[in-house]
């Protein structure tokens, strides 16, 4: 009885405040404040990564003529890879992008430190950037911006529950500051992070994206990594050209993603399993080294390809095809050895080669305007992007904001829906689940932090054909230690009782304690799924 009776107090308040317009207020403000503060960080990241490209683009020249030169590139390097290892050894949660971490945080079960968290991320990735590894500032930025919202939430001393909403925010925030595309950073903050479509969740995440943005491109004038022409949408004869597409992003989606997987989890995971994390990071910083001398445009996240492609007609068919293979190649090495970078940068680049490669074969063999090679490299990248991750509106968006320009978005969204579909019939998980797997199977095994006596309020949809659509609430299994405060139903709120029978699409707004936080969640998430749900139905 007492369990009970504190769970409908505290539902009392936490509910009263969810549907007070005061709530709805701190969402938009607090949203901006997370913006403001991840967009700062994230600008100050990008120009760090920046410079540091750029001094190492001064150095191989150098390098490439004198022998003392190369003996100083190599111990630069030498130092960079010491470093950080023992950052990484320090903070543990830095490793690879930081996406999955991220994850973990929103699902409630990491709970990094911030401070640490910023401090070794924001250094390993400038070393990094230094050394020339090919790998992107997105995940990491992402990762800091969560980062930066979890600091908001601490001085505002929010609870754990809006502390999770505020780091999704910041990692809104992180990526629309990364690619100067705030629509993007919500969506992707919602698809692929939280993974819940809540009006608050929303309202906020908008807030933090914009509001990054505009100090991002407003405030501070820094330009977009990543900005494309668009010249006109193709001609309708072509669409069948566009489908045939969206199948060969899913192949190459799919392709990658095993390809990543089995360097992580084969060559990383088990045969250098017992190698220091120094020494399997020694084996990428050697790797960029050769690639620094041999093929020097595959070096970093690939701004040096992005230039080249401003001008894709100019550039040989056969050179656009190694180009692609050795970014892959190189990329895959880079990120698979745990080194803290990301992919999603390398994977638009990829993504604009295969574009590019697939335009120059069909202007040779079916006499298309070499002008729309510009167009498939657009597409290339929502289709990739979307097979990839499996965030198709997010992949879509990302082309629309990459352009500017509404005529993308019918073949965009043509490509990344066949794309999704092709890339599941393969079986290939999603790159981004199968990472947080692997990370969530590690810190089962280690103690986690508990926050005892604390609620959460978690919102839920009744799937259509679902176990409680058609059920009154006293004939349901219901987890023990969580309760559901309010249902909304067609825009009116239901307090509910024994009696009330549950519909398809009623939203439920569930509190629970947080120490049984993710049985429950596992729980509900089987009670409320539909029918046609799929088997990617995100894990909570």
């Amino acid at each position: 009885m007492g369990t009970t009776q504190a769970i409908k107090t505290d539902a009392r308040a936490q509910v009263s405040r969810r549907n007070s317009r005061r709530f709805q207020l701190d969402m938009v403000w607090e949203g901006v404040l997370v913006g403001l503060a991840a967009g700062g960080i994230v600008t100050l990241y990008r120009l760090c990564l920046t410079l540091a490209e750029r001094t190492l683009r001064f150095i191989i020249p150098f390098a490439q003529a004198h022998p003392m030169a190369l003996a100083g590139l190599i111990a630069l390097m030498a130092a960079c890879c010491l470093v950080v290892a023992k950052l990484v050894s320090w903070e543990p949660y830095t490793q690879g992008s930081g996406i999955p971490q991220v994850d973990a945080e929103v699902m409630g079960k990491l709970d990094m430190p911030w401070h640490r968290v910023l401090a070794a991320k924001f250094t390993e990735g400038t070393l990094l950037a230094l050394s020339g590894l090919s790998l992107g500032r997105e995940g990491p930025s992402i990762q800091l911006g969560g980062m930066g919202g979890k600091a908001i939430s601490r001085l505002l001393r929010r609870g754990r529950g809006e502390e999770r909403l505020l780091v999704t925010c910041g990692a809104a925030a992180g990526m629309s500051a990364a690619f100067n595309a705030p629509l993007t950073g919500t969506l992707f903050a919602i698809e692929e992070i939280h993974k819940e479509f809540t009006p608050s969740l929303i309202i906020s995440a908008m807030a933090s994206a914009v509001s990054a943005d505009f100090l991002v491109s407003q405030v501070l004038g820094v330009r977009p990594v990543l900005r494309l022409a668009f010249v006109q949408d193709l001609p309708h004869v072509y669409y069948v050209l566009v489908l045939l597409m969206g199948l060969v992003m899913g192949l190459l989606g799919a392709l990658h993603n095993r390809g990543m997987f089995l360097l992580n989890e084969g060559l990383y995971g088990t045969v250098l399993a017992r190698v220091p994390y120094g020494g399997r990071l020694a084996l990428p910083f050697a790797l960029t080294l050769v690639a620094a001398f041999a093929a020097p445009l595959l070096l970093d996240g690939g701004d040096a390809i992005v230039e080249l492609l401003k001008y894709p007609t100019m550039v040989p068919f056969l050179t656009l095809v190694l180009l692609l293979v050795g970014k892959y190649a190189l990329t895959s090495m880079c990120f698979a050895s745990g080194a803290p970078g990301g992919t999603l940068f390398p994977l638009c680049v990829m993504g604009m080669l295969a574009g590019a490669v697939y335009g120059n074969v069909l202007t040779n063999t079916c006499s298309m305007n070499a002008m729309y090679i510009v167009n498939f490299m657009v597409l290339g990248i929502a289709g990739l992007f979307s097979s990839v991750v499996r965030a198709p509106v997010t992949g879509v968006v990302l082309a629309f904001e990459l352009t500017g320009s509404m005529d993308s978005l019918l073949a965009a969204s043509i490509v990344s829906i066949v794309a999704y579909v092709v890339a599941n019939i393969t079986r290939t998980d999603p790159f981004y689940e199968r990472l947080l797997g692997n990370l969530l199977d590690v810190t089962a095994k280690t103690p986690r932090v508990r926050h005892k006596k604390e609620k959460v309020l978690h919102d839920y949809t009744v799937g259509a054909g679902s176990l409680l659509e058609g059920r009154c609430l006293r004939d349901i299994d219901w987890p023990r230690g969580s309760m559901i405060v309010t249902v909304y139903r067609a825009g009116t709120e239901i307090v509910p009782n024994g009696d009330t029978r549950l519909q398809a699409l009623d939203d439920l707004l569930v509190i629970m304690d947080m120490r049984a936080e993710d049985s429950i969640q596992d729980h509900v998430w089987r009670l409320c799924r539909s029918s046609l749900a799929t088997e990617h139905t995100p894990r909570r």
